[in-house]
């Protein structure tokens, strides 16, 4: 069954973005602007940053452009200029994640031109970058998208993003594994973990693993094994997914990267579930400047202390 998407409006949306990138740089209201432009494979994109409004025809959206370029304004910032407005292109599960480290006053709304993708969605795997996104081929995370139309850009191209009814993969697997017992779904992760090559791709591409030097990288005293055993693997996802609870903008790029194919994601969600049910809390658009797990309330479940 392949379902098309219609994508149709990415064309109108490429013109669009580069319009206003070249309007902004072009009038001094940014120093640079990170989005997308097209990779040497046919039909593939990457991330790009351009500072000169003679660029601006390079941008692009399409099924291709994968990656979150949050983790642009966190470490992988180097080409970023120190001074300035930044504009950055952004779909909408992209956006939650700015909104976050906003939150985390890791960036300054003010030192931001926020672009907006209406989002139909986006290819699961770029192996092959100019397939048809399909149900069959779109990304598992876009199944299950709230954010087709980004919120408080200072741009959005005036554009409605097809949003068909696609079945939850989340949501069916995280239901499976909730009908499992504690100890079939301890040993389900268990053997997930004991894949893990401690590459950590997950944490180079989260825009929430921030910190110049990880607690995990740490030998005296060691907080984490750092070499991919069975006891280190689980540690070290275990520690992580904790860090992230309440964090995650489920854009699912540590699952997407991850070249064991561990569905972290699939981890994410379920930590996400958790706090929703427990304390009406999830990653959104409104900046918040503590997570529910950073913070004590008086009306907090204390059922669980003995």
């Amino acid at each position: 069954m392949t379902n098309t998407i219609d994508t149709s409006i990415y064309a109108a949306i490429t013109e669009a973005i580069q319009g206003e990138a070249r309007r902004i740089l072009s009038e001094g209201h940014v120093s640079a602007v990170v989005g997308y432009a097209a990779a040497r494979r046919k039909g593939s994109a990457q991330p790009v940053v351009i500072t000169d409004a003679v660029r601006a025809e390079e941008l692009i959206f399409s099924a291709a452009c994968v990656n979150n370029l949050a983790v642009y304004l966190t470490k992988a910032k180097k080409e970023i200029p120190k001074t300035g407005k930044i504009g950055i292109v952004v779909k909408g599960c992209d956006l939650k994640a700015l909104v976050g480290l906003m939150g985390e006053s890791q960036l300054k709304r003010e030192e931001l031109y926020l672009i907006g993708v209406p989002c139909a969605g986006v290819l699961a795997s770029t192996a092959q970058p100019a397939q048809e996104l399909t149900g069959d081929t779109i990304a598992p995370k876009c199944r299950e998208c709230d954010a087709h139309l980004p919120q408080e850009c200072d741009f959005v191209p005036d554009r409605q993003p097809a949003t068909p009814e696609l079945a939850g993969k989340y949501r069916a697997e995280i239901a499976r594994l909730e009908a499992m017992t504690p100890a079939e779904r301890w040993a389900y992760w268990k053997e997930q973990f004991k894949k893990c090559i401690k590459c950590y791709a997950c944490r180079q591409v989260c825009p929430f693993c921030f910190c110049e030097q990880c607690l995990c990288d740490r030998n005296k005293p060691q907080m984490v094994e750092t070499t991919p055993r069975p006891a280190g693997n689980t540690a070290w996802h275990i520690v992580r997914a904790m860090h992230l609870a309440g964090r995650c903008a489920g854009c699912a790029e540590c699952e997407r990267v991850c070249p064991m194919d561990i569905p972290l994601n699939l981890l994410n969600r379920k930590m996400a579930k958790e706090l929703k049910e427990l304390y009406d809390y999830e990653a959104g658009f409104q900046v918040r400047e503590k997570g529910p797990l950073a913070m004590y309330d008086e009306k907090d479940d204390q059922s669980f202390i003995k």
